[in-house]
């Protein structure tokens, strides 16, 4: 998730930008760059990686008086991570940064490239700062053609813009992506993509809601809301601790990243839905041509998202799917034919087992595919194509929006398969793409849901172990439920299918037997809920997640009614999250660190 930072004053603009990027890096960025006015004219330094790269281009830049500056962190999501890609992008006379993805830039590059304009980048970013200067030629009037220009944006953004006719003005505009404004005593106005980056220079905050735009000179901060009505600013005062700053005010990281679900879908969504079809950029579709299999390879939470993804292949898509443990499928000569495409899915895209994997895939002569959050990464180099995931940086060692971004993803793909392969009506892809839509609203997490499950963690701190038990693509989740919990309770947990448990582990089954039953109302119902009440009957404490209660059940989280059993999933997966969550601070653990875990597994 990139970050944004800017300044207007009279301090070390340079500092000021550099030290503000480096409390935006727990967000996670592949590179970097600043813009300075400073006596009318820009200074522009960007670096591809580590911030020390960029320290060590501007050593010898000084900042000593009046200037006003932007910086950015980039998570590349269009354009390869390279110094062109960085921001700020370069106008004639201004600069931009920009969080988010602009859905129409596509369609407003066309205008533009019409009109002569040339383009250095690959970015959507790009677009803003030509269009802005378009509209400025035509108006004359910075303000106007600001203004102008964000109602011309589709999509999500949170971007700043600085031009040489107004050296004393930086412009900001927030919709979709986090963005806020600090002041102190001295009139110097920062801005950032978060609390951390302002610890120490800004007294009092203002957090731009949804449709905010407008300016800061020396001597105003000027707020339009969406409407177009000036508003004033709602100040609140600044919290001076920089950690608590960076999990903006939530107890672990792990928290945090389970709310940011919801905005990271959305990251996920975002450009790749039309009304009646998927689309995915970045992949050929001839990658599909005469393929009759996909194979999915993968270790930990992401083998548990490959066959979730497997349900929805063969549901929606018609394609064969087999799914494999990827430190197992390097040591068995598995029989590798050339109609099958080859899918890896990693978070950091460096995992040892799964990158190996790959490497027969392609020896093999087989098309691959990688689904992956890091661009640049190992495997997204390696691979013919590859889709990122847009999850943002996690902290947490228990993965949380990985998981959530990379099953989000294979629905997509499931669709954008259909689609080729003629297996769904063109009213069911419709319907798809509708609940799609959706996801972002059910995995917000609500208060009522969340201390529910703080108040009944309680009760589940002993006995001799827990049975997540679900059907169908719930059976997936049940694994990645008792997973999480594993990971940073150290609790014995095992995920089943509940048609399983008549087959040898209902002999567990006693009080001290804790059994997390996942009923989708939509999927199944009847059938799961008999075999719960199988275990119910042999005295298991049942903890049961549903939107229709259930009289069998010891606890009961309740979930919201919903339109589809996808919709439910990814609800119950928000649940089984916060009880793993609250069950480990409870015990007191360490829920970022887990003992004896690391968050990228290079090794065998």
């Amino acid at each position: 998730m990139c970050g944004i930072v800017g300044y207007l004053g009279n301090k070390n603009t340079k500092e000021i930008l550099l030290s503000g990027l480096k409390e935006l890096e727990y967000r996670g960025y592949d590179s970097a760059g600043i813009a300075v006015l400073q006596d009318g004219e820009f200074s522009n330094y960007k670096a591809v990686g580590k911030l020390v790269n960029l320290e060590e281009k501007t050593k010898n830049f000084i900042t000593d008086k009046f200037a006003i500056g932007i910086g950015h962190t980039r998570w590349a999501t269009h354009g390869k991570p390279t110094e062109l890609n960085a921001h700020p992008h370069l106008g004639e006379s201004s600069y931009v940064v920009h969080n988010g993805i602009i859905e129409n830039y596509a369609e407003l590059k066309q205008e533009l490239q019409k009109d002569g304009i040339k383009f250095l980048s690959q970015t959507d970013t790009e677009v803003i700062v030509h269009q802005f200067e378009k509209n400025l030629l035509a108006s004359g009037d910075e303000f106007e053609a600001f203004s102008k220009t964000i109602s011309e944006l589709e999509g999500a953004y949170a971007t700043l813009i600085v031009t040489k006719s107004l050296p004393d003005t930086i412009f900001f505009a927030k919709h979709g992506s986090p963005m806020l404004v600090g002041v102190n005593d001295e009139n110097e106005k920062f801005f950032a993509s978060s609390d951390s980056p302002l610890i120490g220079l800004a007294k009092e905050v203002n957090y731009f809601e949804d449709g905010d735009y407008g300016y800061v000179t020396k001597g105003e901060l000027v707020i339009f809301d969406k409407d177009g009505n000036k508003s004033k600013p709602n100040f609140s005062q600044l919290s001076t601790d920089k950690l608590s700053a960076q999990k903006d005010g939530y107890r672990f990281f792990m928290e945090k990243e389970i709310y940011e679900q919801s905005d990271v879908i959305a990251d996920t969504l975002l450009g790749r839905l039309s009304d009646e079809e998927i689309m995915f950029d970045e992949i050929d579709k001839n990658l599909f041509n005469g393929i009759n299999e996909i194979k999915l390879c993968a270790c930990g939470t992401s083998y548990h998202s490959a066959l979730s993804a497997s349900y929805l292949f063969e549901r929606y898509s018609k394609i064969r799917c087999s799914v494999e443990i990827a430190s197992e499928f390097r040591y068995r000569s598995p029989i590798m034919s050339k109609d099958t495409l080859f899918v890896v899915i990693s978070q950091s895209g460096e995992t040892a087992d799964t990158l190996e994997t790959l490497k027969m895939a392609k020896k093999a002569g087989l098309r691959t595919l990688v689904i992956c959050n890091v661009d640049n990464s190992s495997m997204v180099r390696l691979a013919d194509a590859c889709i990122l995931t847009r999850a943002g940086i996690e902290k947490g060692v228990a993965s949380t929006k990985a998981f959530a971004t990379q099953v989000t993803v294979f629905w997509m793909l499931s669709l954008y398969v259909a689609k080729l392969r003629n297996s769904l009506s063109r009213d069911e892809l419709k319907h798809q793409i509708h609940l799609l839509r959706e996801i972002p609203v059910a995995t917000i997490v609500s208060d009522d849901m969340h201390e529910r499950i703080k108040r009944l963690s309680k009760r589940y701190l002993h006995g001799h172990g827990f049975f997540f038990i679900g059907r169908d693509i719930f059976f997936p989740l049940a694994l990645e439920g008792a997973l999480k919990l594993k990971e940073i309770s150290y609790l014995h947990a095992e995920g089943y299918p509940s048609g399983e448990m008549k087959h040898g582990p209902i002999a567990l089954a006693d009080p001290e037997l804790f059994t997390i039953a996942l009923l989708p109302e939509h999927l199944l119902y009847e059938k799961s809920k008999s075999n719960v009440e199988e275990l119910s009957a042999r005295d298991s404490t049942i903890c049961a997640i549903s939107s229709k209660e259930f009289d069998k059940a010891d606890d009961f989280i309740k979930i919201n009614s919903s339109k589809d059993y996808m919709l439910e999933f990814f609800e119950m997966m928000i649940a089984v999250q916060l009880l793993s969550l609250e069950i480990s601070i409870r015990l007191g653990n360490d829920v970022d660190m887990p003992r004896n875990l690391a968050k990228s597994v290079t090794v065998e």
